[in-house]
C-alpha cells in the first residue's frame, strides 16, 4: 500500500470535481506502475457507467491486452458501489485500497460487502486510507453546490 497512489487517486478527484463532476478519482497500479487512471465523468459523457473505477479498469484493460487484471491494485478515493464491485470483481483486481466510506452506496463494506460473497474471485480490500482527505475534498464540492 502506497500513499502517494491515494495521492494521485486525490488529484484526479480533484480534477473532476473541477469539471463539475462528483469529486472521484482512481488508479491501477501493476508491479510498483500506475498503468492507469480515472475519474468521475458521467455529467461530462453522460453515461452513468462512467464511474473513476469503470474509467480506470477500461484504461487497464487496453493497456494491458486483457480483460483480467490479475496482480493489480485499485487505488480510488471512494469506496465503490455494488456496479463498481462487480467490475473490480470480474476483473480480477487483487487489491482495492479506498479513502471515504460511503454510507449510501458503498458495497465493499458500508452497506453491503459484496466481496465476502462466495464469488470464483477474492479481492483483498482496505479501506479508511486517507480518509480525512479524501472525504473533505468530496464535503467541499457538495457544500458548494449549495
Amino acid at each position: 500500500m502506497n500513499k502517494n497512489y491515494m495521492k494521485e487517486a486525490l488529484a484526479l478527484a480533484i480534477k473532476a470535481g473541477e469539471e463539475g463532476e462528483v469529486p472521484v478519482g482512481a488508479v491501477i497500479v501493476k508491479d510498483g506502475e500506475i498503468i492507469a487512471r480515472g475519474r468521475n465523468m458521467r455529467e461530462q459523457k453522460q453515461n452513468a457507467l462512467s464511474h473513476a473505477e469503470i474509467e480506470a479498469i477500461n484504461s487497464a484493460c487496453k493497456k494491458l491486452g486483457s480483460w483480467r487484471l490479475d496482480g493489480c491494485e485499485l487505488y480510488v478515493t471512494l469506496e465503490p458501489c455494488p456496479m463498481c464491485t462487480g467490475a473490480i470483481i470480474n476483473a480480477r483486481i487483487k487489491t482495492v485500497i479506498f479513502g471515504a466510506y460511503d454510507l449510501k452506496a458503498g458495497s465493499m463494506d458500508s452497506v453491503v460487502n459484496l466481496c465476502d460473497y462466495p464469488y470464483n474471485h477474492k479481492v483483498e480490500v482496505y479501506g479508511g486510507i486517507m480518509e480525512d482527505e479524501c472525504r473533505e475534498v468530496l464535503a467541499n464540492f457538495f457544500k458548494n453546490l449549495r
